[in-house]
């Protein structure tokens, strides 16, 4: 079995598989969702589009249950932090997300059209919010977050939901909301024909744009300094039992760049997010959908990259006092449960990727509004 260093970095890595598996699975089901309203012109349009995804949907959404009970077992103090300070933010996405499974459901139960448009809304507001608070909460990592652990390790939350509105994390809001609405428009001219194809090719240009502006505009903010990064002192034991007051920080990593300049290599994922972006665009100017998702894909990989990147070995840094920062190495749960976590791991999600590319293979194919008519009551 791994040595316990070896261990917290490894569970660093297996989180942030989840967190990605989560954006790129679930990131194209919120896409399509977020794109309805413009994809969709009439009834038969909106059900095409939720029935390209009627059949992965909640699968893909385990990705995100996984991910916050792979975050409870393995980083306990970044989940309490998290539930504490984010608890008005992910209170809003928890209801949003209810209204998901309640509107697939029972949208096309009547053929009301009222009660066809309000469900057709409500959806979108279970797409877009999530999208956007997730960008949010990823843009308040960066800012740092206002906790502090007392001399007991009791944690204290000294902030607001307003707070985390600031312009920078909303400014990462958008880039997740245009990153996934992009995301979701190379699903939709994968699974679609004719007006609605064309029309998602369309949306995929203007915000695949709209995401490079905002990745690169947010990527300028950090670097000119405004946002003032930490640095891990050295002498820490990184296979020591946790505790996060032991640890020394202080700030001097203007715009959380240092690892970059460390580490050349590191670049890799901003520019792997640009270049899937710059993919999509060109793929979606020559209306080729399998490509144009690929691109879609590799920008939402370099984007939580390039953040994880930037933050290591700091997971949830602390604006209020920077000792408290939770880091890799003092936020984790005990080797025993690491290493039972990876046992499991290491068994059952390789099944469980078999099992969803094997779903995938099986329920392929374009839906149109003939396959609607034809199946008026088997189909959402």
């Amino acid at each position: 079995m791994f040595d316990y260093e070896t261990l917290k970095l490894l569970w660093w890595v297996l989180v942030g598989v989840l967190l990605i598996g989560f954006a790129v699975a679930d990131g194209f089901d919120l896409g399509a969702m977020l794109l309805m309203p413009l994809v969709g012109r009439n009834d038969r349009e909106r059900r095409v589009i939720i029935n390209t995804i009627a059949p992965h949907w909640d699968g893909n959404q385990v990705w995100l249950i996984t991910a916050g009970g792979a975050l409870f077992a393995a980083w306990p103090l970044v989940y309490s932090a998290a539930f504490s300070g984010f608890y008005w933010a992910l209170l809003l996405v928890l209801f949003a997300l209810f209204v998901r499974p309640v509107g697939f459901d029972y949208r096309s139960k009547l053929t009301n059209a009222r009660w066809r448009k309000s469900w057709d809304w409500a959806l979108w507001v279970g797409a877009i919010v999530p999208s956007l608070v997730f960008g949010v909460a990823f843009g308040n990592l960066l800012l740092g977050v206002p906790f502090r652990f007392d001399d007991t390790l009791r944690l204290s939350y000294h902030g607001t939901f307003w707070q985390l509105l600031s312009p920078f994390g909303l400014v990462a809001g958008v880039v997740s909301l245009a990153m996934l609405a992009a995301h979701g428009g190379s699903w939709l001219m994968m699974r679609t024909d004719g007006l609605l194809a064309e029309r998602a090719r369309r949306a995929v240009l203007g915000f695949s744009l709209l995401y490079l502006a905002a990745f690169i505009g947010a990527g300028a903010w950090l670097a000119i300094g405004s946002v003032s990064g930490l640095v891990l002192d050295s002498g820490l034991d990184l296979g020591a039992a946790i505790n996060p007051l032991v640890k020394s920080v202080h700030t001097g990593n203007p715009g959380w760049m240092d690892n970059y300049r460390l580490y050349p290599y590191t670049a890799a994922a901003p520019l792997l997010a640009v270049l899937g972006a710059f993919m999509a665009l060109l793929a979606a100017t020559l209306g080729r959908g399998g490509w144009s998702f690929l691109g879609t894909a590799l920008a939402i990989v370099g984007t939580l990259c390039t953040a994880g990147f930037a933050l290591f070995p700091f997971v949830m840094p602390s604006s209020l006092d920077p000792t408290s920062s939770l880091t890799v190495w003092d936020a984790v749960s005990s080797r025993t449960t690491l290493g039972i976590m990876t046992v499991a791991a290491g068994i059952f999600v390789p099944i469980i990727l078999a099992y969803t590319a094997w779903c995938y293979w099986k329920l392929w194919g374009r839906v149109t509004p003939a396959h609607i008519d034809q199946n008026p009551h088997s189909l959402y």
